[in-house]
This record gives structure tokens, sequence and C-alpha cells, in this order.
């Protein structure tokens, strides 16, 4: 629900601004975003007894630094409303939608043993190729047996499993006896 409200508000920052101001509002709304797992910060905004004078005060002094209106009104707008609680929202669907709009992508591997950079990258070029976009690959290591292969914002996943081919080789070798 957060995030179709949080469209809507994007649409209009989005309405007569070029790419550089929305990846500036992005960077603003995400810094702003990691505010919210602040516990002291959430109980300020959350607080029915701190004034909403003062929580636009608070969240105006966040964002002064990009030095736009049109941040300024929308930060004044979200106050108004009552829905400071959709920045987190918004600074996923601005990262979202500059995305899509730039085609650039980030994607993380998950694997169990280390992974070259050399074959991070190669799996990087074959994706935007296939996809004709950028993607650019990190590698996390974790406990997956195999390899998975994540590019949420374009809804991508990848993985191959040791244990899965193992089975689906057993089931072959068995159908085939």
């Amino acid at each position: 629900m957060e995030e179709l409200i949080a469209k809507r508000y994007i649409k209009a920052l989005a309405f007569g601004s070029d790419t550089e101001s929305l990846r500036n509002a992005a960077s603003v709304f995400s810094v702003l975003s990691e505010s919210f797992e602040n516990e002291k910060f959430l109980n300020i905004i959350a607080s029915s007894d701190v004034k909403t004078e003062e929580k636009s005060s608070i969240l105006l002094d966040a964002v002064k630094a990009a030095q736009s209106d049109k941040i300024n009104n929308l930060v004044k707008l979200l106050v108004e409303n009552k829905r400071i609680n959709i920045i987190p929202a918004i600074a996923d669907e601005l990262k979202k939608d500059l995305a899509h709009s730039t085609k650039t992508y980030s994607g993380i591997i998950f694997s169990d043993t280390d992974i070259d950079t050399k074959v991070i990258d190669e799996l990087s070029a074959g994706l935007s190729k296939k996809y004709d976009s950028t993607i650019s690959l990190s590698f996390i290591k974790n406990n997956f047996n195999g390899i998975k292969v994540e590019v949420s914002d374009l809804g991508i996943e990848i993985n191959f499993s040791k244990d899965r081919i193992n089975t689906q080789l057993i089931e072959h070798i068995i159908k085939a006896i």
C-alpha cells in the first residue's frame, strides 16, 4: 500500500524534472530513509507530543543540503498529510524508477565458495547484454550451496544449487535404469 502512495508522490516529483535532479532526490531520500532505522528518530517522528511544525523543521533541516524547492515542498506535504512513514518507500521507489529510466541495475551473487572478480565481471557483462542494460554485480559469501544471482529491480533470480543438481542427476539415473 505504501508503495502505491509513494509512486503518486514520485510522479509529482518527477514531473518536469531531469534525470540529475531525480538522482539528487533519490540520494536525499535514501539518506533520510536510513534515519528511520534509528529508534530515537522514530520515537520523535511518531510522537503525538511533538508538534507538526517541529517534525517539519527536523525533516527540512535534514534535506537542506539538497537545496531543492521540490524536495522541501514534498517533505512539507508529507508532514502535512501525516505520511512521514512512507519516506523509506519513496526512497525505494525513487531508486527503482531511476534504475528503470537509466537502465542501470545492481545485483548480488550469493555462494558458499569464493568467486573470482573476473567471473563476476563476465556474469555482469552477460546479463547486461541479455537484458540490454548495465548490470553491476557484487559478491556476498553465505551458506548457499551453489551459486545464486539476484537482480531484484529487474526481477531476475538465477540459481544453480549443487543439491538440486545432485537430486536431478539421481532421478535421471533411476529413470534410465
